[in-house]
């Protein structure tokens, strides 16, 4: 099969297309042919050198594909069946392939009614957003959500999660298409993040704070979060350089009993129960995933680089 692998970690150009033997499943693992792959800033942290793995390396954490075959054990799923999944590159070979090998709880079945490129694109994103909002910050109709960056991959999904759940939102954008594509996926308010008075105006609008702020930078908006945070508000961080993660005053915290949550998805045993649910958020249209981009696996480099410096609305998408 072709793959997207690198022997040393570094820069996107260390990232080639080669022919490698396909994977074989174990007795309770599923072979799958991949027909999209998701593109995450984290597959390229890994390609960075951020984590010690064994190389070479195939990066991604992402797949929709059909199943080739399964090991003896399996059988919540048969040859043929349409499959989408996450996480597989946190401990084994990852997604930038023409075949995966899926463990147990790391894949849900992939309704008819949703494409290869939706699930895919929804691994990661979907199942952050339904862990920080249902399992660890627990939105209700009465909370407010602020939500740090509403176009991209996470913040497009999370914005529309925390709608689901009923919650008000308020979220940030940096360019007019932006804050127009946040609204288009429900935000009630949407900022300009780089406006001077960003907090004021968070504060104006929410004067009683808000009960949930969902951030992947931290460190350029811990201590923002803290000072927009109400009563017994909890910060959900999702990401961010923890070197640069600073607290210059407390009292915000100490004054509302704040609580910062910090969660990794590939921490969650059953991956594929949220999965289930986020198929069936895709399957009727209550959950839309954008796809910005699409790229030949030729060009996986390119999306690994665009993920990280580019804008763009949504999600990139590799097709093997």
């Amino acid at each position: 099969m072709r793959a997207a692998r690198f022997h040393e970690t570094g820069g996107p150009e260390q990232l080639q297309v080669e022919s490698v033997p396909n994977p074989s499943p174990r007795p309770d693992e599923i072979l799958v042919e991949v027909r999209a792959i998701g593109v995450n800033p984290t597959e390229v942290y890994s390609r960075e050198g951020d984590r010690d793995h064994p190389l070479p390396r195939i990066p991604g954490a992402d797949f929709a594909g059909i199943v080739e075959s399964v090991g003896e054990t399996v059988t919540d799923v048969e040859p043929g069946d349409r499959v989408f999944g996450t996480g597989l590159q946190n401990d084994r070979q990852g997604t930038y392939a023409e075949y995966v090998v899926a463990r147990p709880r790391r894949y849900a079945v992939l309704p008819d009614e949703v494409s290869f490129e939706q699930g895919a694109a929804a691994g990661v994103v979907g199942t952050t957003a339904w862990l920080a909002f249902v399992e660890h910050a627990r939105l209700t109709p009465t909370s407010t959500c602020f939500i740090h960056g509403g176009s991209g991959g996470v913040g497009h999904v999370a914005v529309q999660t925390a709608k689901l759940c009923g919650a008000t939102v308020v979220t940030t954008a940096g360019s007019e298409a932006s804050r127009e594509f946040a609204r288009e996926c429900g935000a009630d308010t949407v900022l300009d993040y780089a406006r001077p008075d960003l907090l004021a105006t968070a504060q104006k609008i929410a004067p009683d704070g808000v009960d949930v702020v969902l951030d992947h930078r931290i460190g350029s908006y811990l201590q923002f979060d803290l000072e927009v945070l109400a009563p017994d508000g909890t910060v959900v961080v999702i990401g961010g350089p923890q070197d640069e993660s600073r607290i210059t005053d407390m009292w915000p915290a100490i004054r509302t009993d704040a609580t910062v949550q910090v969660f990794a998805m590939s921490n969650e045993p059953d991956l594929g129960a949220v999965l289930e649910e986020v198929a069936v958020l895709l399957a009727d249209g209550r959950l839309d995933i954008h796809i910005a981009r699409r790229y030949d696996l030729e060009d996986a480099a390119a999306a690994q680089r665009a993920v990280i410096e580019d804008s763009f609305h949504g999600k990139l998408i590799i097709l093997p």
